[in-house]
């Protein structure tokens, strides 16, 4: 998504986080979640300054991964790389078993399983140095600024998000849609 890729193009600390994961070269690898999302809402706010992020989401898909626990080594390492973020890392091809579903096929098949479809937004800097933006539900709705609920996932767990993220409250045009 071209309009995502300006954005992101524009945001020093948002290019630098997304220099440092590719620096990983993990497996199937993005930044997601707020790290897109936020950008897009506070742009269409017009927001002057970028709404802080509670932790930068990096996923990737790597079924071979044996170590559950690897992740923490791989916040270790982005830390390292980059202190000023609270990175938290997640090998979607292991999410499914804490999630009670069945196997995630691929990057976007989980992302399709998440809360929010405007949250299952993603984007990661290729080795030719271009980015590349995925989305599991497309990007209209993000632009045309609502929070929609994933039908895969109760209605209680989608309306605790939004009333205790603040969304609504913080992106003023932002409207929640069932």
């Amino acid at each position: 998504m071209d309009r995502v890729i300006t954005l992101i193009e524009k945001d020093e600390l948002r290019v630098k986080a997304l220099d440092c994961v590719q620096q990983l070269d993990l497996p199937h690898c993005y930044l997601a979640a707020a790290f897109v999302r936020n950008l897009v809402w506070d742009h269409l706010h017009q927001k002057s300054i970028s709404t802080p992020l509670n932790d930068a989401d990096v996923i990737y898909f790597d079924v071979t991964e044996s170590n559950s626990e690897n992740y923490k080594l791989i916040e270790s390492q982005l830390s390292v790389l980059m202190p000023e973020l609270n990175w938290e890392v997640r090998n979607q091809a292991l999410m499914h078993k804490r999630n009670g579903d069945k196997p995630y096929l691929n990057i976007i098949d989980a992302m399709s399983y998440w809360p929010e479809k405007e949250t299952a937004v993603a984007i990661r800097k290729l080795d030719n140095g271009n980015y590349e933006c995925i989305s599991a539900f497309g990007f209209e709705s993000l632009f045309n600024l609502q929070v929609t609920r994933n039908p895969k996932r109760p209605l209680e767990i989608f309306s605790e998000r939004v009333t205790s993220k603040g969304w609504l409250a913080h992106w003023s045009n932002l409207r929640a849609a069932l």
